[in-house]
């Protein structure tokens, strides 16, 4: 009998259930729960773009081969199809029956065009006029004598108003499209008298004023609608000679792939719908129909709208790490001893320094590092510019096969390298996925290198909303490893010879499968046998296997996954000894720490890999040691907090559903975050009372 495996696309639809059960939760601020169902839209959005796509890719090449579970890409489609069924009723339903009527008796209030006033009426007349009217295209749809329709580039995820015209003097009919630049932005303030936030939706305006964009015709009917293209397109990289070119052609490729979802309203016109169908090629299968505006994703605009602070959580402002002496050079704090911060309850600020102050120290002589995704306004890039500019030898890894990121990574990659700096577009054939910055510097004589290494991007913004760990050291081993790293992806040699970083796809993998059949061997042996690790996702059908003898020896295993489990838990024959659970609250949990027991003398270690085969085998990451003991030993605290939860966690079930962890009869409440935060803050204050206590005496200067 075959190890169990859970498919993994409705693994991660349980996820996304997982974040909609926040949003269906009635104890949290109405604006966290429109965040929340905002979330689920757009995770949904880059789904059908990568997931859905490729799996009808699969499908149309005639492939049956079953995954891991046992499906065939067409099985995987059809299950895929049902679940989301399901799950864009459920969105709606709350949406309409629940947040819209808490949204508009808090003050935030959509309005149709008919419910408006004489006055309000004028007003969107004539900012229709004035900011939209001129930024619209209508695209004709001339349907052949054989009833033939023309190819015509329907822009992906955008809305896009159909309209029925019935030319005034001949009665003639003919239909147009009308696409929605996102520039405009999807709602339209209308001027309220008692202060209350009201807008019309854009779409509206823009089908309510449609008769001005065809004169001499009549608008008889309009629908809106909405298609996601298929986005799982690779580059062909042993064919290009240019990787910014074949990036370039990738990002055109997007525009034009075939349809994966078409998204109608319920009461959209029958002849509407069928030339969009018609149009953008689109089956009965790939239609989801809504009971309310499309794009929930845009929700994300009400979610922080300003004024409504008290329809929010309060605020957890990122706290000062103890280890962080503020004033002080971030060389001489790291010089001190090894930092780990935990963001975003300890502030991302220190990294940002570390880099800042390597671009304009005279004594720094290089900083290399790699960039997967970044702020749209980066204090990192900026200072690595002006590193370069400063006469700095910087060089710089830019990923280009970060999906979705490509356009924004092409531009930076082109600033950082006018400035001077040396780029590197990734490995071929790889991802570059590690987080790593090396500084090397000029002290006494003598060249000291400052690392950076991290479970998260190097990005201000997401710093600030995701969990992630930066560890900071100038220890000389870690300094040699980030060389060799460095020359490794910058040079085309071989990721060997470390001493304390494991690369993947070298080492990682088989040093993970060792360390689990130790502990697995330990407890055949009647000894303490233990492992605990946090991860974003668990695939990797090897992990898996050699997860599921540990728990057959006896191993106690601890899991933390955040999305993806293609683990069976629960199961008496192969997992009886494995805990699997899932938190969602207000970050979005993303680092990577693993434990294992050995014998008493645990490794502990921090990682930018998920353990997933395209993690493993198909890209550069990156796992690092925490060998300082009371480093060790907080990480180790920090992954059994996860397992105390009873308040935002669900623990996962054998069907790959999950059931919300409950607080029993006269147990004590316990959030993982919240008690993050309280802890950072604490100690943060007791830093900052320690720092007041300590005098420091003027000394006479010689």
């Amino acid at each position: 009998m075959p190890a169990p495996y859970l498919n993994r696309e409705l693994s991660w639809l349980e996820f996304n259930q997982r974040v909609l059960n926040e949003a269906l939760r009635d104890d949290l601020p109405l604006l966290e729960r429109v965040k929340f169902l905002a979330i689920t839209a757009s995770n949904l959005d880059e789904f059908f773009q990568v997931r859905v796509g490729g799996l009808m890719l699969m499908q149309r090449s005639g492939r049956k081969t079953p995954d891991p579970s046992g499906m065939s890409p067409s099985q995987q489609l059809a299950a895929i199809r049902r679940r989301v069924s399901r799950m864009n009723e459920d969105q709606y339903a709350l949406f309409g029956k629940v947040l819209l009527p808490a949204l508009t008796k808090a003050g935030i209030l959509p309005l149709s065009i008919d419910s408006l006033s004489n006055a309000q009426a004028d007003q969107v007349a004539g900012i229709f006029e004035d900011a939209i009217f001129p930024l619209l295209t209508p695209l004709a749809i001339n349907i052949g004598p054989d009833g033939t329709l023309p190819s015509i580039v329907v822009p992906a995820l955008q809305l896009i108003i159909a309209c029925r015209l019935v030319d005034t003097e001949s009665g003639e009919t003919r239909h147009a499209l009308v696409p929605i630049p996102e520039t405009i932005g999807r709602r339209v303030q209308v001027k309220s008298s008692d202060g209350s936030q009201s807008f019309v939706w854009i779409e509206d305006l823009v089908a309510h004023h449609a008769d001005d964009l065809f004169p001499g015709e009549k608008v008889a009917a309009t629908t809106c609608f909405r298609v996601t293209r298929n986005g799982d397109i690779a580059v062909q990289e042993e064919d290009a000679s240019d990787l910014a070119d074949e990036m370039e052609e990738v990002l055109t490729a997007r525009r034009f792939s075939d349809t994966v979802r078409l998204e109608l309203p319920k009461g959209a016109p029958r002849d509407l719908a069928r030339i969009i169908q018609d149009i953008t090629r689109s089956t009965a299968q790939d239609v989801l129909r809504a009971s309310g505006p499309l794009a929930l994703s845009s929700l994300m605009e009400i979610a922080f709208l300003a004024g409504f602070d008290q329809l929010r959580d309060e605020e957890w402002p990122g706290q000062t790490s103890p280890s962080i002496t503020p004033g002080e050079s971030m060389f001489e704090t790291i010089e001190a001893g090894d930092v780990l911060l935990h963001h975003p309850y300890e502030s991302f600020e220190p990294v940002l320094r570390l880099i800042e102050e390597a671009a304009a120290d005279p004594d720094v002589i290089a900083i290399k590092q790699v960039l997967y995704r970044t702020a749209r306004k980066s204090r990192i890039i900026d200072a690595l510019i002006r590193a370069a500019e400063n006469g700095k030898h910087v060089t710089v890894l830019v990923e280009l096969k970060a999906r979705f990121d490509e356009a924004r990574n092409l531009h930076r990659a082109d600033e950082l390298q006018r400035a001077g700096a040396q780029i590197v577009y990734g490995v071929k054939g790889l991802k570059t996925h590690a987080k790593i910055c090396l500084v090397v510097r000029r002290e006494g004589g003598h060249l000291r290198r400052y690392v950076h290494l991290a479970t998260g991007n190097y990005n201000e913004a997401t710093a600030r909303l995701y969990t992630d760990f930066s560890y900071l050291t100038c220890k000389p081993e870690f300094g040699h490893d980030a060389s060799l790293f460095f020359n490794a992806v910058t040079g085309r040699s071989k990721l060997l010879r470390f001493q304390r970083l494991v690369p993947a796809p070298t080492a990682m993998k088989p040093l993970l499968l060792d360390l689990i059949a130790s502990e697995t061997e330990r407890a055949k042996q009647g000894l303490a046998a233990r492992i605990i690790a946090k991860v974003n996702s668990l695939q990797d059908p090897d992990i898996i296997a050699a997860l599921y003898k540990a728990s057959q020896a006896g191993v106690e295993v601890k899991l933390n996954v955040r999305g993806v489990c293609c683990l069976k838990p629960g199961d008496a024959r192969w997992s009886k000894n494995i805990e699997v659970v899932s938190v969602i609250d207000r970050y979005l949990e993303h680092a990577r720490v693993f434990y294992f027991h050995q014998g008493g003398d645990a490794e502990v270690f921090i990682a930018s890999a998920d353990w997933m085969g395209r993690n493993l085998e198909r890209r550069i990451e990156l796992m690092v040691p925490i060998e300082e003991a009371a480093l060790k030993r907080r990480l180790i605290r920090t992954l059994d907090a996860y397992f105390q939860d009873n308040v935002q966690a669900s623990k996962l079930l054998p069907d790959g559903t999950s059931q919300r962890i409950r607080t029993a009869p006269g147990q004590r409440r316990f959030r993982v975050q919240e008690h993050f935060f309280q802890q950072a803050k604490k100690a943060a204050k007791a830093r900052e009372h320690e720092r007041s206590m300590t005098f420091e005496p003027h000394v006479p200067v010689k």
